[in-house]
């Protein structure tokens, strides 16, 4: 039963100071599915509950300590985990909608609330009591349930990594960095979207539509003025430059990866991850390094035919679109209007019914929603039990950071189902305004709303009985495999016939297009490729530096000489840049990808493996469907990666599979 904990002790707190308890999140919701009452949601309630909830949380971990039982699960580490209802209700609500409605009143909430949070836990994960009564339960773990011990081992672990161990000043010292960084981090996003913001204002488009402008547009000099636009951003010497908090962050993670005894923040966050070592992952990303600068090249020479003069970085993905339809006869005029946003939806839910048998209703009017672009569906599996409740939030708003990601209003455990959204960033109509249109996707944004529809499943079918190792509560270089698992079915012909019609005629999208599509799909892999491995690479050199190393960088020069080093050492030509510049890196400085965007490539070794079972079994075979099923998405973070992974594929992955699958070979 979801949280053992009622909120006696918050109203009992209220109603002593003669206030009435009319804040939604000091009430329990009676809403269908217990989803959130947005329309009584007020700015002003989130800090007093915040403060409510912190207050909670606290009484309940002293009530741990001060329980005379010797310790068990059950009075430790289950108690823990439900010792903050009011906190969770909070938390779940108010940065979702801080990321996707980042209002300047929103934003001075979260710049007043994120130290109090950071303190509150810096406080509990360094009680040495609280850790003695985890510790008693993970030396005598052996009678529990395998997730059991998962749960108990996750949570030991969070108290070594959060410095339990330490002492004195270097306690003191930790916990003061671990604030920090939660500051720096709230205000890196601030900075990004301001500039993010900022970009749209001068170029006209916004970041999202980015790739897609530079493929379309014929004006060389525009493509160049956008390309610096967006390739600099946060890196202005403005009150939005990102380059002073980038240093302050590097330099507190490796103080606190030193504290904890890691040569590098890289070494400590590796630590706990399937990669293990950073050597491992520099082994396994220069590789792939090397096949895509090989593709790249050769691209390179073909496009440079077509253009008649050397290619630029503001050229690349222009000139690969006139490749493209050469080679393929197709570019994205004749895909987009096949797939508009709506009917890429009913693709991304289709797939989800045939392969495991799920069902989706729009639950207009019932559910609230945030925002009015936002849709609530209720998922019901086939004997039609309640599987959640999901928010699908797809379309770009000046307020809305950049990207695209999944994340839980409310957590799967035993007995409690997920509420989940999907935030993109698609463009809300097609840009013409004397000839309207709807939302109409290109190739990419088609495969992003199905990759993230992935972590969704995944969040959503977790059949675990604690939050604490349910749906995505996985390692970082494991949990994009079913994100990048589920991208497979997107052009899968089967799956297009019910989603890929004109969306003027209703025509269904032709076999000779869609076989275009498949084949086009390897194309462009080495920049695709190369991109985001640089990027990768580029995130681990930074955390692979020791403090000393990093106290040399004192300015945003020195910040653009490394990037410029890392990427002449990795074999990066110069067409190319990293998918991300350090200064609007916003996986690695505000969405804990730090020394971790490797996973995005480790995890497709993963999917693509996982992936060539289905082929070699049928797609749509439901014996591996129910295998994929009950060995990944209903265990979560209950077993170990390879574990399960072995479990179900029968040996390791082929590591060769990721350059089979993206055409490096």
């Amino acid at each position: 039963m979801k949280r053992l904990i009622t909120y006696f002790a918050a109203f009992a707190m209220l109603t002593a100071c003669n206030q009435t308890p009319t804040n939604i999140f000091l009430q329990e919701w009676d809403t269908p599915y217990g989803t959130a009452p947005f329309s009584k949601i007020t700015t002003d309630q989130y800090l007093p509950a915040f403060k409510a909830g912190l207050e909670e949380q606290k009484a309940n971990v002293e009530a741990i300590v001060k329980n005379p039982d010797a310790p068990t699960f059950e009075n430790t580490i289950l108690a823990f985990e439900n010792a903050s209802p009011i906190l969770d209700k909070v938390q779940g609500v108010f940065f979702n909608l801080a990321e996707s409605d980042s209002t300047p009143e929103m934003q001075a909430i979260e710049e007043e609330v994120t130290p109090l949070i950071t303190e509150a836990s810096n406080e509990i994960m360094m009680n040495e009591d609280l850790f003695a009564r985890v510790k008693a339960v993970y030396d005598a773990s052996e009678g529990l349930t395998r997730e059991q011990q998962m749960v108990v081992k996750k949570i030991y672990e969070s108290f070594i990594r959060n410095g339990v161990g330490l002492q004195g000043d270097a306690k003191k010292r930790f916990a003061e960095i671990n604030t920090r960084l939660a500051t720096l981090s709230q205000k890196f996003g601030q900075n990004l979207l301001a500039e993010n913001n900022a970009f749209k204002e001068k170029t006209g488009i916004t970041v999202s539509e980015y790739y897609d402008f530079m493929g379309s547009c014929p004006d060389r000099e525009k493509r160049k003025e956008v390309f610096l636009a967006y390739s600099t951003r946060g890196n202005h010497g403005d009150g939005h430059d990102n380059n002073a908090i980038v240093l302050e962050t590097l330099r507190l993670r490796a103080e606190m990866a030193q504290l904890l005894g890691y040569p590098s923040f890289a070494a400590y966050q590796l630590s706990n991850k399937m990669a293990g070592t950073p050597e491992t992952v520099d082994n396994f990303l220069q590789p792939i390094m090397d096949a895509s600068i090989r593709s790249a090249n050769a691209q390179m020479k073909e496009m440079e035919k077509i253009a008649g003069h050397k290619i630029k970085a503001w050229d690349w993905s222009y000139y690969a679109e006139r490749l493209r339809a050469q080679k393929y006869a197709l570019d994205e005029s004749q895909t987009k209007p096949y797939f508009q946003a709506d009917s890429v939806l009913k693709g991304v839910f289709t797939a989800a019914e045939k392969i495991y048998g799920l069902h989706f209703e729009e639950v207009t009017g019932e559910v609230e929603v945030y925002e009015p672009s936002v849709h609530a569906y209720k998922i019901t599996d086939a004997d039609g039990s309640l599987i959640g409740i999901f928010y699908r939030d797809y379309y770009v708003r000046p307020t809305k950071r950049g990207g695209a990601w999944m994340n839980n209003f409310r957590d799967q455990e035993s007995g409690v189902r997920p509420v989940i959204v999907n935030v993109c960033n698609f463009p809300a109509s097609g840009n013409d305004p004397t000839e309207p249109k709807p939302s109409l996707l290109t190739i990419d944004n088609v495969q992003t709303a199905f990759h993230e529809f992935g972590h969704v499943l995944h969040g959503f079918l977790s059949q675990c009985n604690y939050t604490t190792v349910s749906g995505t509560s996985v390692a970082r270089d494991f949990v994009e495999m079913f994100s990048q698992f589920n991208e497979n079915f997107a052009f899968v012909p089967e799956i297009l016939v019910n989603y890929a019609n004109n969306w003027e005629t209703g025509e269904p999208i032709p076999a000779e297009l869609v076989q275009k599509i498949q084949k086009s799909l390897k194309f462009n892999q080495g920049f695709m490729t190369g991109e985001l491995c640089a990027a990768s690479i580029l995130d681990m050199k930074w955390h692979e530096m020791s403090l000393e190393e990093l106290s040399r960088f004192t300015d945003a020069q020195s910040v653009r000489d490394f990037e410029t080093k890392v990427c002449d050492e990795m074999g990066l030509i110069g067409e190319i840049i990293p998918r991300y510049r350090t200064t609007y890196f916003n996986h690695i400085m505000g969405s804990g990808y730090s020394a971790g965007y490797y996973g995005y490539l480790w995890s497709e070794v993963l999917a693509v493996d996982a992936w060539e079972k289905f082929v070699a079994d049928g797609i749509f075979n439901p014996a591996t469907a129910k295998a994929f099923r009950q060995t990944f998405l209903e265990k979560g973070g209950s077993e170990e990666p390879m574990t399960l992974y072995k479990q179900f594929r029968g040996a390791e992955p082929d590591p060769a599979a990721l350059m089979r699958a993206r055409g490096l070979q």
